[in-house]
């Protein structure tokens, strides 16, 4: 049990998804997190979200709606009125696994040297089934260099959490400059004043829907947004000839067991420790 509950700031843009706003405003408020500052921002929507926020208005610190230039404008409005200690989003079709906040607030209570931590991956289809896709070879450890070799691929941004001083440190702001891939560039941000800790445990999921999801409508355009980002970094971070020897260490291990070349990458890449759970011990970090 927390001795205390750090304040936590959980913003959801919203702009036409009625059909699926309330469940995710039911996955937030359901946390039952006794400090907890949820903000909305409505896009000035039309299909009926008005009336879903206002029957959950009183459980609300904030909310609006009005015309805005779109995500990421909407989320610069929300995290501005926030005041959390710890910050996330969440959009408003994807959804929170039960006692997610709970469990953020204690690995960050256990684990001071984390600044920002990021769940395991998991999705939501239609209808709200849970399913997750195999999982990769670093068991979703991220560092920036793992994000420059594997072209960004990906953190997946609703299960992300960050502490206040990082988000200040890092500018305090989102991105308008990109207007697909505004998280990726925070990512990118965040990695140049501390390391991601990822957990094992599952936190929030991404809902994929059979159609109208800008995030599949315009993959092409969000990748080509992606690369330009991991161009100017390895540009402003001087990052070319460290990547390269990361290349050849990559080659040369080709051959090994899947068990040492993972582990020969992962001290390469600079991956950190993982938050995983121990039977006595509750949270731990390993690197295995």
């Amino acid at each position: 049990m927390l001795a205390s509950f750090p304040k936590i700031s959980i913003v959801t843009p919203n702009y036409n998804q009625a059909a699926f706003l309330e469940q995710t405003i039911l996955s937030v408020l359901s946390q039952g997190y006794p400090n907890l500052e949820y903000i909305v921002i409505d896009g000035g929507s039309t299909d009926g979200s008005l009336e879903i926020i206002r029957k959950y208005e009183q459980q609300l610190a904030y909310w609006v709606s009005e015309k805005d230039n779109g995500l990421y404008d909407a989320l610069q409005k929300g995290f501005g009125k926030s005041t959390g200690d710890i910050m996330a989003w969440i959009n408003s079709d994807d959804l929170y696994h039960r006692q997610s906040f709970s469990a953020v607030a204690s690995m960050f209570a256990q684990f001071p040297q984390a600044r920002w931590i990021m769940g395991s991956n998991s999705y939501f289809d239609e209808e709200g089934n849970c399913f997750t896709y195999e999982r990769d070879i670093f068991d979703e450890r991220w560092s920036s260099w793992r994000m420059q070799l594997y072209n960004g691929a990906f953190i997946q941004q609703e299960s992300v959490f960050w502490k206040r001083e990082l988000w200040e440190e890092a500018g305090a702001y989102i991105s308008q400059e990109y207007p697909l891939a505004a998280d990726f560039e925070l990512w990118l941000r965040f990695f140049r004043y501390d390391q991601l800790y990822s957990s094992s445990f599952l936190l929030a999921g991404f809902r994929m829907r059979k159609s109208g999801q800008l995030s599949d409508k315009f993959r092409k355009e969000y990748l080509e947004q992606v690369d330009a980002l991991l161009a100017r970094e390895r540009k402003e971070r001087k990052m070319t000839m460290y990547l390269l020897l990361c290349r050849l260490i990559m080659a040369l291990t080709y051959v090994l067991t899947r068990k040492l070349r993972r582990k020969i990458l992962s001290a390469a890449l600079k991956l950190p420790a993982k938050i995983v759970f121990d039977r006595g011990k509750g949270f731990v970090m390993r690197r295995k």
